[in-house]
């Protein structure tokens, strides 16, 4: 919930483990397949920041394909949480996440629902007028990035 700071979302963080064991390189290759079937689509292949940010315009994915970290979820105030190849998270719009530490091979793939091109906000930076307002705006994703139209996962879980 907003904390005055990061205004996070009223939607939880979704958090499925070892969806895949694969190695790298065909971890990510897999996990950014799958996220464009589902339409989940411009990606990226990197890491999460070392600050607090979060986005007001888009929910996102990321798919955990090599190393390990411990992110902290929800802003200053938030939870941490480890994550291990082959874990992926949906992060609702306004979700603050940064990465604490994490090992040399920590690397990611994430993307937006409909390609959506993110916009990043740091906690650091003035909070923007009305950001709440233009979060609840963000509307639910067609598919959830993983399992798609099937029952279960995001779709029932934000509904």
């Amino acid at each position: 919930m907003d904390d005055g700071v990061t205004p996070n979302n009223s939607f939880p963080v979704v958090v499925y483990r070892k969806v895949i064991e694969f190695e790298p390189e065909h971890a990510a290759d897999w996990l950014e397949d799958r996220f464009e079937q589902n339409g989940w689509t411009n990606a990226f292949r990197w890491r999460v920041y070392d600050y607090h940010h979060y986005h007001s315009n888009t929910h996102e994915v990321l798919g955990v394909y090599s190393g390990t970290a411990s992110l902290q979820l929800g802003g200053e105030q938030g939870r941490q949480l480890e994550v291990h190849p082959g874990d992926v998270l949906i992060l609702p719009a306004g979700t603050g996440h940064m990465s604490i530490h994490h090992s040399k091979d920590f690397s990611v793939v994430g993307a937006y629902p409909d390609g959506k091109e993110p916009d990043l906000i740091r906690l650091e930076d003035k909070r923007p007028e009305d950001v709440s307002g233009k979060i609840a705006q963000v509307g639910l994703p067609h598919h959830d990035p993983v399992y798609g139209q099937s029952a279960g996962g995001l779709l029932n879980i934000w509904r």
